[in-house]
């Protein structure tokens, strides 16, 4: 790494804490797998631990816990529009880059500027494609140097054993690859480009070779909900750390396809299934769009009070949308989530740790339990769930309305079945 960085003239003094200190973020990150295991009865978590989980600590450094749409403290960076592929669903209507990206220079300051920021220890690379933009191991170099874990979201269908084990060697400490579907049909149709699942199974295999932990991202929606079952036997398959179960949220391209998001009653049925994979499955679930999850979980379990549901309040976060996540557009616009489209700021004319610290967008969100709307700001896990925010911008326009999709609420007791599922 130095000799690269020597080659482009840039060594900046490392600032970011070590991911593993202190050692109390690694015991909240494997308390709430612990937990999580425990509610959802996860055979397989002792093997999950000694397989996949010290592996998946540095690329969820600095995490408090798990969270919906990320664990916090969770920047993420979509460092260009550009894509190779143009994905039905794409909340950032990925294609062609936008004049306005960020330049190189602008891209390290900012990096700089994360690093000002004590809680980030890791910084996630997105788009577009993050592959297709030709400074992105520079930038991955730069954020390493500085003391970053990186972490990358790609359609792996740009990815060989090359350039994984350049990912690896700047710093790369979790590969986040998209699946929709668990054959080629399904898809190829969602990313609208034939080949595309081989191409990301080959990406795959590479970064596994390469030694880079693998998560995989799943969006659900009306094309693919009777294709979960054996999507999550080829997660298995394919030797994943992190699944990680997005709803597919009206925003974007995704606008276009808005009947394929899913109602209250699809949501229901999408955290009931994932309750019931988790039991058996390898990787470690999380929702994203879906933060009923945890109190579902909870419910199930017949915990509404007490030590146990402050335990879950404590490692579950819910949505984390601007209470630990952030979200950094290519042009530097800083956004709390990719689902709620609202300007907080732009990094080219406020340095980013003041927008972090003043934004009355993001004070709101940290004080959801005061200021939630309707519902949501009734319900007794407003602190552990919080309603998804994305989806109550996408609907309403209003990031601090109740949740549409929700079922907890709906009645003082266990929605029909739970004690069942229970048993």
């Amino acid at each position: 790494m130095s000799a690269w960085l020597q080659e482009w003239g840039e060594r900046p003094r490392r600032r970011v804490q070590p991911w593993w200190w202190p050692p109390s973020l690694i015991l909240r990150q494997m308390g709430s797998a612990l937990y999580v295991g425990a509610l959802a009865h996860w055979r397989e978590l002792p093997r999950w631990i000694v397989t996949y989980g010290w592996k998946c600590i540095p690329g969820a450094a600095g995490s408090r816990g798990m969270g919906c749409i990320g664990f916090p403290a969770h920047p993420v960076w979509e460092v260009t529009a550009a894509c190779n592929l143009s994905c039905i669903h794409c909340h950032t209507s990925g294609g062609k880059p936008a004049a306005d990206e960020l330049t190189t220079q602008e891209g390290k300051r900012l990096l700089d500027q994360l690093a000002e920021v004590r809680e980030f220890r890791m910084v996630a690379f997105t788009g577009g494609e993050p592959l297709v933009r030709q400074d992105l191991f520079e930038l991955l170099a730069y954020s390493q140097a500085l003391g970053f874990s990186n972490t990358l979201a790609t359609n792996a269908t740009l990815i060989d054993d090359g350039v994984a084990r350049d990912l690896r060697r700047y710093g790369v400490a979790i590969g986040a690859v998209s699946l929709d579907g668990f054959d080629a049909t399904t898809h190829d149709y969602v990313r609208n480009r034939p080949g595309a699942f081989e191409a990301a199974l080959r990406g795959i295999r590479a970064l596994h070779r390469a030694g880079i932990p693998l998560h995989i991202n799943i969006t659900a929606m009306e094309y693919n909900m009777d294709q979960l079952e054996p999507l999550m036997d080829l997660v298995d398959e394919l030797g994943t750390a992190i699944l990680i179960m997005y709803q597919l949220v009206p925003v974007g391209r995704g606008r276009v396809i808005e009947k394929a998001a899913l109602d209250l009653g699809a949501n229901e049925r999408l955290i009931r299934f994932m309750a019931q994979a988790q039991s058996r499955l390898r990787a470690v679930m999380e929702p994203v769009a879906g933060p009923q999850y945890w109190p579902f979980l909870l419910q199930r379990a017949g915990i509404r009070s007490g030590p146990l549901l402050h335990l879950a309040e404590t490692v579950f976060h819910g949505c984390a949308a601007g209470r630990g996540f952030v979200y950094i557009k290519p042009n530097g616009e800083v956004w709390p989530c990719p689902f709620v489209e609202v300007n907080c700021g732009n990094v080219r004319q406020t340095p980013f740790p003041t927008i972090w610290a003043t934004s009355p967008v993001f004070q709101h969100l940290r004080q959801r339990e005061q200021r939630l709307h309707g519902r949501c700001g009734e319900c007794e896990y407003r602190r552990l769930c919080g309603g998804c925010r994305g989806r109550s911008w996408a609907i309403t326009g209003d990031y601090l309305a109740e949740d549409p999709s929700c079922f907890i609420y709906s009645s003082p007791q266990p929605p029909a079945g739970l004690e069942n599922e229970a048993r």
